[in-house]
């Protein structure tokens, strides 16, 4: 195990109704003034937008409305809600969505307080300062929740970026399941999916002796392929929908990452397919991350094997343990099907056309230097021939 930090101070309130205390956790965490950030649809259909207002009334606390976020969260959002802050003298973000919503608020939250263009902490420069941000999630995803990471995509060049800094982790987090009931089985799938790849960017490693978080990230997964067809079938089952929405923080609030090399080429080569065409990104990860899986398996193949024997219950083969891999591959890719995943960039309505310039973008944007991944060393011809076999 290699020497690590671990800083990770996001209040958790989880269970039904938690959205009801929001005022009085702003209040806690010092927010007078506030931009509450959202996208729209079922946010404001349900109800919920107008009961997380009528709990910052409640505890006297002014607040400024930006609805308007997309998945695939664009700079121009962040641009509008930067200057409203500025204007407005908000000293707090509190984000009412999903991970696009959370990412956005991180954004505005750090460069409210910068006097250039936010856009330049997504090329490489660090955060030093950001306004608090609090949230009320509505989707189980992208961990955006409880992770010092967001991403945001700049539509002048389709490029998609991300930022890392645990000043832009959220102050609270208020998780109810109960708000997770009403999305569409494909953007249910789409978020265990991206659940699911979080857990294994971090799988993929090349530092040895790591049992502890193995079996952590091990647990997860199965978690995710025993309640993941729950909600699909029965979008109600709270039961289920609870478990998915904690393993979603799990899985990235690096918890199971510490003391360990990490990958996210697969990341990356999806951040491509979502920038160019605006697919989801769950749905673009599941169908890279098993060719991916693939591609890369001979590097280390007693780990695959190991995923596929200790997670998709693939009968271990010691005379060739890559057919015990393969297989859990199979079985990974089956599973994101039978959620009614995509399986091909075909699918995904991705043209042969771009391939060689998302490959390029993937490998030398935002400073990378031709290789992507901490486990997988993934050059420029590597990510075209991954593209190239998905289509």
């Amino acid at each position: 195990m290699d020497n690590f930090t671990f800083y990770s101070p996001t209040y958790f309130s989880f269970g039904k109704d938690t959205e009801t205390e929001v005022g009085a956790y702003v209040k806690k965490f010092g927010g007078t003034k506030v931009l509450l950030h959202y996208g729209g649809g079922s946010v404001v259909r349900s109800g919920l937008l107008d009961r997380v207002k009528e709990s910052l009334l409640k505890e006297k606390i002014a607040f400024v409305a930006l609805g308007g976020v997309k998945p695939n969260p664009r700079d121009d959002l962040v641009y509008e809600g930067i200057k409203i802050c500025k204007s407005e003298g908000i000293d707090f973000i509190l984000a009412v969505g999903g991970g696009s919503t959370i990412d956005s608020s991180k954004a505005i939250a750090a460069g409210t307080l910068y006097e250039g263009d936010f856009w330049d902490f997504y090329q490489g420069k660090p955060i030093e300062k950001a306004l608090p941000v609090g949230t009320v999630l509505t989707i189980a995803a992208a961990g955006s929740e409880g992770s010092p990471s967001s991403v945001i995509t700049k539509l002048s060049d389709n490029l998609k970026r991300g930022t890392s800094s645990d000043l832009i982790r959220p102050k609270f987090s208020l998780l109810n399941p109960a708000l997770t009931m009403t999305l569409p089985p494909y953007q249910s799938a789409s978020g265990i999916a991206d659940i699911m790849a979080h857990l294994l960017e971090r799988y993929l490693t090349k530092t040895k002796n790591v049992e502890v978080t193995d079996r952590l990230i091990e647990a997860l997964l199965i978690t995710m392929l025993m309640e993941g067809p729950k909600v699909i079938e029965n979008p109600k089952d709270y039961e289920a929908r609870a478990n998915i929405m904690w393993a979603g923080m799990m899985a990235h609030n690096n918890s199971v990452g510490v003391g360990r090399t990490q990958d996210w080429a697969s990341h990356a080569i999806e951040h491509e397919l979502s920038a160019q065409y605006d697919v989801a990104h769950g749905a673009g990860l599941a169908v890279i991350f098993p060719e991916v899986l693939n591609y890369t398996m001979d590097q280390d193949l007693l780990r695959f094997a190991r995923l596929g024997a200790n997670v998709f219950g693939v009968p271990y083969d010691y005379e060739t343990p890559k057919n015990t891999a393969l297989e859990g591959v199979k079985r990974l890719r089956n599973f994101f099907n039978s959620l009614g995943l995509p399986s091909t960039l075909s699918e995904l309505g991705v043209k042969e056309q771009d391939l060689d310039e998302m490959a390029h973008r993937a490998c030398y944007g935002n400073g990378r230097l031709g290789f992507l991944g901490g486990f997988s060393n993934l050059g420029e011809e590597d990510v075209k021939n991954i593209y190239k076999n998905l289509l």
